[in-house]
């Protein structure tokens, strides 16, 4: 092993790993195969407003539920009448539900371990069963579709650092229309 070589590797178990980036799809599926997704995430617009903080994956009764990021058990139980197992991943937790768990408090998952299975009580596509699936950071929701790279497209300009320019620089006279376009009606 070379000096360099081992240098790197002493860095990589010394040194932290890096905060889960939210922009990142890093996840796992909580059910398998892939499932459809029944109703989209829609984050409140005030602490206490009307929203949806997660997402709705439709399932099957007694389906395995899988843990969408590594990290510990922290709440496995009832919950305001339905099974609940929130899973903490330093910066962020998941959220489950409704789920009979199969893992106790304080267990420490692998990203795609089971986590429990689905109910139908308690289900947000009643009479179908569903998964309620929400992330959290602190005290904001986000769109766990993220995690599996399935949210919403962002776009971003092309060249971050530089300025948007006016008009002509994109190719645009004042008045509208593309340059070198000809002014009187007609193809180009």
């Amino acid at each position: 092993m070379t000096s360099v070589t081992g240098l790197l590797l002493a860095a990589a178990l010394v040194l932290p790993a890096a905060p889960l980036d939210p922009a990142d799809p890093v996840g796992v599926w909580p059910l398998r195969p892939e499932p459809e997704v029944v109703r989209a995430f829609d984050p409140p617009d005030a602490p206490y407003g009307a929203g949806h903080r997660g997402v709705d994956l439709l399932g099957t009764v007694g389906q395995p539920v899988r843990a969408a990021l590594p990290g510990t058990v922290t709440f496995a139980g009832p919950l305001a009448g339905r099974g609940v197992v929130v899973v903490d991943h330093g910066a962020t937790r998941t959220t489950y539900e409704p789920v009979t768990a199969t893992v106790a408090l304080g267990a420490l998952v692998a990203a795609g371990a089971p986590v429990g299975s689905l109910d139908l009580g308690g289900s947000h596509c009643f009479p179908r069963a569903c998964l309620h699936w929400g992330w959290i950071e602190g005290e904001t929701y986000l769109d766990p579709l993220r995690l599996v790279g399935a949210g919403p497209v962002r776009l971003l300009p092309l060249w971050r650092d530089e300025p948007v320019g006016t008009p002509t620089a994109w190719g645009l006279r004042p008045w509208g229309g593309p340059v070198g376009r000809p002014l009187a009606t007609g193809p180009w």
